[in-house]
């Protein structure tokens, strides 16, 4: 048997839970084993992102002994499409040049 922890975070709160395991475990049986899901609903099962000390794991992915098995919850922005609203609205607003996109001369 192996110690891992499975953590599932949302901005107000984090739920870890600790558990043994049995070796050769994948990251997604340990999710299943955990009992996270009865804790956390909103937790879809059928689409599982994991990861493993911060870094995105295949589900199927062995567990080793300490690992920390992360659920990530699905984005709600597309992080490019933010960061191009966020140069349109600076531009609109004289914040950035037009045709650069970089800071304005003073």
């Amino acid at each position: 048997m192996i110690k891992v922890e499975v953590v599932y975070a949302l901005p107000h709160k984090a739920t870890c839970l600790e558990l043994d395991v049995a070796e050769g475990t994948s990251a997604e049986q340990v999710v299943m084993q955990s009992g996270i899901l009865d804790k956390c609903p909103d937790i879809d099962a059928t689409k599982l992102t994991l990861g493993i000390w911060n870094r995105t794991v295949k589900n199927n992915q062995v567990v080793k002994e300490g690992d920390r098995i992360e659920i990530y919850r699905p984005l709600i922005a597309d992080p490019k499409d933010a960061r191009r609203k966020r140069a349109e609205k600076a531009k609109e607003e004289g914040r950035a040049n037009k045709v650069t996109g970089g800071r304005p001369l003073s």
